[in-house]
Order: C-alpha cells, then structure tokens, then sequence
C-alpha cells in the first residue's frame, strides 16, 4: 500500500515538472524571437557575468596599505572560482550516476535551442550548478556583489528551462549542488585568516593586498 502511493505520488510529481516544462517552452515558442534571443544569449554565455563577479569581488577583497591583515576575504575571494570549478564536477558525477535524458530528447517539444544529443544527461543542470555556487561564494565575499549574483542565479535557471535544455526540478538540483558546494568550500576558506596574514610578507603578497 505504502509503495503504491510512493509511486502515485512519484507519477504525479513527473507530470507536474513535466506539464511545467512544456508550458514554459511553450510560451517560449509563442513570445517575440528578440524575448527569445536574449534568454538563449544569456543562457549560452551568462556564465561570463558570475565570473566577472568573481573577479571585481577579488579586487575588492584585497585591503588596501595599512589596512588590517587579518581578513580572511582575500583568501575567501580566491577560493570562490574553485567553488565554481567543484559544484561543476559535482555535477558531472551526479549526471553519469542519474543518467537522466534531456526533456527535449523524451518528451519531443519545440525548443527555441537544439537538443543536446543522446547520452548528453540532463540531471542536474551544471549551468545552474555553476550559478549557484557563484551566488554563495559571494554571499560569503562580498554581500553587495551576491545581491546581483543571486538573482542572475535564478534567471540563469530558468533560461535553462526556457530554451528547453533542462526540467524545472534539473535546475532546482542544480542550484542546490552548486549552494552546498560554495558554503562547505567558503566554510573552510573563512577560517584561512592567518594564512592571508602570511601571505603579505611573501612574493604572492598581490593575491591578497593592493600595494
């Protein structure tokens, strides 16, 4: 009995995320092609703006002279882009354990981009993996910086959705892969003030100083 419901259940939740998905492919289909075209520009090289992120928030970790050497921002901003790097393999990893089909290869729906390939895994999306992380490490970075990332971390899922790439709830795994990620990196980053201390007396001392 309790099986049978789990797999009611189950069934249902599928034909949810599943009906989501064709609503929002299909009012991709019916919006304006310029609409179109800047969610597939953003979808395609948005990542480019988190990295940007990444390094305007590097430079305004490092303290200027006479500043106090003991902030471990420095060291935090240097280790956001591995958070990035990590929450991508994670992904990787999770996609050939899932092996999950793209929505595009299964359910055969209009999609203002072209289905990635069979065998390429849709579960999670590294997009939105890669986002996430980027959205957390800057929490811990640089809160007025994250206060774009995060956002731009939710547009960039769903435009993954809207070009008919992923399932909402292969966004919604990839968000939450790339936030777990970030915060376990960051957490230990955030206790590396001594280390950025160290660092102001040796050749690397721009890495996390100005002068």
């Amino acid at each position: 009995m309790i099986a049978s419901v789990r797999a009611a259940s189950a069934t249902e939740d599928r034909w949810f995320d599943e009906g989501l998905y064709r609503s929002v492919t299909g009012l991709a289909d019916r919006s304006p092609g310029r609409l179109d075209a800047a969610v597939s520009f953003w979808s395609t090289y948005g990542l480019v703006f988190f990295g940007a992120l990444l390094l305007a928030a590097w430079w305004r970790a490092r303290p200027t002279a006479g500043a106090p050497r003991s902030s471990a921002r420095p060291v935090m901003a240097l280790a956001a882009p591995f958070a990035l790097v990590l929450a991508y393999v994670t992904g990787l990893a999770l996609k050939s354990v899932m092996r999950e089909q793209r929505p595009c290869q299964t359910l055969h729906t209009i999609t203002i981009e072209a289905c990635p390939p069979l065998g390429d895994w849709s579960l999670p999306s590294n997009h939105a993996a890669i986002a996430g992380a980027a959205a957390v490490a800057l929490l811990f970075v640089d809160p007025a910086l994250a206060a774009l990332a995060v956002p731009a971390a939710l547009l960039m899922a769903g435009s993954r959705v809207w070009v008919g790439a992923h399932y909402p709830h292969d966004v919604v795994l990839g968000l939450l892969v790339g936030a777990v990620v970030a915060w376990a990196l960051m957490s230990l980053a955030r206790r590396t003030a001594p280390l950025a201390e160290r660092l102001h007396d040796t050749p690397l001392r721009p890495l996390v100083a100005r002068r």
